[in-house]
């Protein structure tokens, strides 16, 4: 069944956030594929916010970070803890912001044109599934409302996805 999500690109950020909020509770179901799911998750998010380059998802295996589903240029497939900003954010189980990867120590430049990111990890019942990756072509991109809300996207997520039954061989 197709489904629609429709944000209005003269809203403030957090007024984007608030309508997607809104609107990920009706695209997202219980009944579906985790594939299925994932997948309209990134898009949806996508399609909300015109500053976004690439937008997916790693997830954990064998003590390293996979390629799941994302939206944008091909992308690295294989990120070790520790390295990168998913690395790191995966490793301190936490989000990290940085305005400007070509001062982070490490970044890994998947896309050369990526120019700021935003990462958070995906945590339920303490445990560390991976994480969504956030990229933009502009410095600066991302702030503290990004992280507030992109966490909350992440937890209405788990909501619709059972990590746990997730998989990857």
């Amino acid at each position: 069944m197709s489904k629609t999500v429709i944000i209005e690109h003269n809203l403030s950020k957090e007024e984007k956030y608030e309508a997607l909020s809104a609107q990920m509770q009706h695209l997202l179901e219980e009944d579906d594929l985790i594939l299925t799911n994932l997948s309209n998750f990134i898009a949806a998010i996508n399609q909300s916010f015109e500053t976004i380059s690439w937008i997916g998802f790693y997830f954990m295996r064998n003590n390293a970070l996979h390629l799941g589903p994302f939206q944008g240029k091909t992308a690295c497939t294989l990120i070790e803890l520790g390295k990168g900003v998913c690395g790191d954010s995966a490793k301190q189980r936490k989000t990290i912001i940085v305005p400007d990867v070509d001062q982070y120590p490490g970044h890994i430049a998947c896309d050369s044109a990526s120019r700021s990111e935003i990462v958070i990890p995906l945590i339920q019942n303490s445990i560390l599934y991976g994480v969504l990756d956030v990229d933009s072509s502009y410095l600066n991109n991302f702030d503290d409302t990004d992280r507030i809300y992109l966490e909350q996207l992440c937890n209405t997520l788990f909501h619709f996805v059972n990590f746990e039954k997730f998989i990857l061989t």
